[in-house]
């Protein structure tokens, strides 16, 4: 018994005119399907048979307004996965322009952490003992280098490298002879933090005009938003130092720096 798949299938009676008393009368299935058929006994006698068979005027138009056919396209993405070892195996739709725009970011994180971590081991002085400030810097120096990692881990994620740049010498010295050391550094770090929102803002510029979309909703999800609150704060913490001078006023200023989260912790 042979059974040959076809597009559509169609129970035919052979001899339509000849009825016997079977259900269908024997016919031999070469003599008038060419196709490969199915024959079946008849219910009653075994004389006769059933016969299904594929059509002549079965439908085989392709199927209109399927867009999608997967053994083809992957055909096309098959030749773009690289057999070079050096050649990274996940990048794809990545562009050398952001590739480069992500290191240098890389490279703005870390240098404003140096310059913070600088900060952090001025304030933390025995001559300069503001402990407040020395752990405010301490902790903006520690996030910026995270920021850094996430970028990088971002970079290996696209099929990129990471190429770590030349980071510059920091200032020693936070004083200043009229404002104090504590709204110079204060004022230093607000400066810092729009440099680097303005720096990702080029940033999602490229991964714009390369229609980048992963890169653009990285930077929107991981960092802008944070650098918005961030602004703020140093900017409070700004106009606060200004308010109280260089007096006094500045010791309890680093007291609130000191204790800040501990109630919450509480």
């Amino acid at each position: 018994m042979l059974l040959k798949a076809a597009t559509a299938f169609s129970l035919l009676n052979p001899l339509v005119e000849n009825q016997g008393p079977s259900l269908f009368s024997s016919v031999s299935s070469s003599q008038i399907y060419p196709a490969s058929i199915l024959r079946l006994s008849s219910p009653r006698n075994g004389t006769g048979s059933v016969v299904v068979c594929a059509t002549k005027g079965a439908n085989n138009k392709p199927l209109t307004g399927v867009v999608f056919e997967p053994f083809e396209e992957v055909k096309k993405e098959l030749d773009l996965v690289p057999t070079v070892p050096q050649v990274s195996l996940a990048r794809q739709k990545f562009t050398d322009e952001c590739e480069a725009a992500i290191n240098q970011q890389i490279n703005v994180e870390y240098n404003v952490s140096y310059v913070y971590h600088a900060m952090f081991a001025y304030f933390d002085r025995d001559n300069v003992a503001l402990k407040g400030l020395a752990k405010f810097f301490k902790e903006s120096s520690l996030e910026e280098r995270e920021h850094a990692e996430k970028l990088m881990e971002y970079q290996n994620k696209r099929g990129g490298k990471v190429k770590l740049q030349s980071i510059l010498m920091p200032l020693s010295e936070f004083d200043h002879a009229e404002k104090g050391d504590a709204l110079y550094a204060m004022e230093l770090a607000l400066s810092l933090e729009k440099l680097t929102n303005e720096k990702l803002f080029n940033l999602h510029r490229v991964a714009d005009q390369k229609h980048d979309v992963q890169l653009t909703d990285f930077i929107d999800r991981e960092f802008l938003a944070e650098q918005v609150e961030a602004i703020k704060k140093i900017s409070e913490y700004v106009a606060q130092l200004r308010r109280v001078g260089k007096g006094h006023g500045v010791w309890h200023f680093d007291q609130m720096l000191l204790h800040e989260g501990e109630e919450a912790i509480a």
